[in-house]
C-alpha cells in the first residue's frame, strides 16, 4: 500500500479533520483569518492525521473524538512550526514565504499562539477522555520546549552524544506522534496495554521520521529545497554521529572541534559534510533507522488484522523510503 494509496483509503475522514481544522481557525480579525486562510492553501504531509485516523481505526472504529485529536496534533505541529520560523529565521515553508517573512517575528508568534489555543480546545470538546487526552499533550508540549531548548544548548559545542541527540529528536518530533497515537487509541476506547503499544509505535516511527530527515539533510537539494542546513547550524546528527563512532579517539576530537567552529570558519561544514559523505554516514544512520521502524512494526502485533494495521505498516515503511 502506498502513501497514496493511504490517502485514497483515509480520503472522508482526512476531509473531516480538515474541515475541524479549518473551522477551529476561522476569526473576525481580518489580519488572522487571511493568514490562516493561505496557510490551509498549503497543507503539510497531514502525516499525525493520518497516523491518528489509522490507529483509531485498527484499534477499534473512528469516533468524532478521534478526528478531534488528529485535528488538534495538526494543530499543535503547525503552531510549533510557526514558532520554529520564527526561532530558526526561516523565510520559506512548504514552497511559500513564511508568516514570519510576510508579517514579522510578533505575529507569527501570536499566530501559533492561537493555532495552540485551537487545539486545547480541540481536545476540550471531545465527548470522552479530554482530561486523560490533555494531559498527554501537555506533557508532550514540554517535551518539545525542551527538545528545542536542548538542541539550542548543545550547538556550538561540538559534544553531542548519541543519547543527546536521541533525546533532542524525542522531544522535537517523536514525542508529537506518541501522543497523536495515544490520543487516537483512547478515542477508540482500546486498553491500556493498546494505547501503550500504539505510543511505542509512534515514537520509533517518529524517530525514524526525524533520522530520514537528517539523512536528507546530506543528500541532493530536491524541489528546491536546501540541503546541508544542520552542519551551517552546528547541529550533529545521526549520520555524523555514525561516523565519529568509527573514528580513533584524536580523530573525534578534532571533528567534533571543526562542527564547534563553523561560525567562524564556514568553510569547515563543506570539510565535514564531504568527511560525512566519504564514509558512508547516511547510509550507517539509514542502518539505525530501519532497526527503530522493524521494532516499530513489531509493537503492531497487539492488532487484529485489519486493513487499518495493513496500512499502519506501509506507513513506517513510507517513513523510510520518503525523499521529501
Amino acid at each position: 500500500m502506498t502513501v497514496q494509496q493511504i490517502h485514497k483509503f483515509l480520503e472522508p475522514d482526512l476531509a473531516r479533520v480538515e474541515s475541524h481544522v479549518g473551522a477551529a481557525l476561522r476569526s473576525d480579525i481580518g489580519l488572522l483569518d487571511a493568514t490562516n486562510r493561505k496557510l490551509l492553501e498549503r497543507p503539510g504531509k497531514m502525516l499525525r492525521p493520518m497516523l491518528a485516523l489509522l490507529v483509531a481505526g485498527a484499534a477499534g472504529s473512528v469516533t468524532e473524538d478521534t478526528v478531534r485529536f488528529a485535528a488538534a496534533a495538526e494543530l499543535l505541529h503547525n503552531a510549533t512550526l510557526l514558532h520554529d520560523d520564527v526561532v530558526d529565521g526561516a523565510s520559506e515553508r512548504r514552497g511559500m514565504p513564511t508568516v514570519a517573512k510576510m508579517l514579522g517575528g510578533g505575529p507569527a508568534v501570536l499566530i501559533g499562539d492561537y493555532w495552540l489555543v485551537k487545539c486545547v480546545q480541540e481536545i476540550l470538546d471531545a465527548q470522552k477522555e479530554s482530561g486523560r487526552v490533555l494531559r498527554i499533550f501537555a506533557k508532550t508540549l514540554s517535551h518539545l520546549t525542551k527538545g528545542e531548548l536542548l538542541q539550542m544548548e548543545k550547538a556550538g559545542d561540538g559534544l553531542t552524544t548519541q543519547a543527546d541527540y536521541l533525546r533532542i529528536i524525542y522531544g522535537k518530533t517523536a514525542s508529537l506522534f506518541e501522543a497523536t497515537a495515544m490520543s487516537a487509541a483512547i478515542s477508540a476506547c482500546a486498553s491500556d496495554e493498546v494505547v501503550e503499544q500504539m505510543g511505542c509505535f509512534a515514537r520509533l516511527i517518529g524517530t525514524a521520521f526525524q533520522i530520514k530527515d537528517d539523512i536528507l539533510d546530506y543528500g541532493e537539494a530536491l524541489l528546491g529545497k536546501p540541503v546541508g542546513i544542520d552542519l551551517k547550524e552546528q547541529k550533529i546528527t545521526q549520520p555524523l554521529l555514525c561516523v565519529l563512532e568509527k573514528l580513533a579517539a584524536d580523530e573525534q576530537v578534532s571533528l567534533r572541534r571543526k562542527v564547534a567552529g563553523i561560525l567562524d570558519h564556514p568553510e569547515y561544514a563543506d570539510e565535514v559534510r564531504a568527511l560525512v559523505l566519504s564514509n558512508d554516514g547516511p547510509a550507517l544512520a539509514g542502518k539505525v533507522m530501519d532497526g527503530y521502524i522493524a521494532d516499530a512494526v513489531s509493537c503492531l502485533s497487539v492488532l487484529p488484522s485489519s486493513a487499518s494495521k495493513e496500512a499502519l505498516t506501509a506507513l513506517a515503511g513510507h517513513i523510510g523510503t520518503r525523499e521529501k
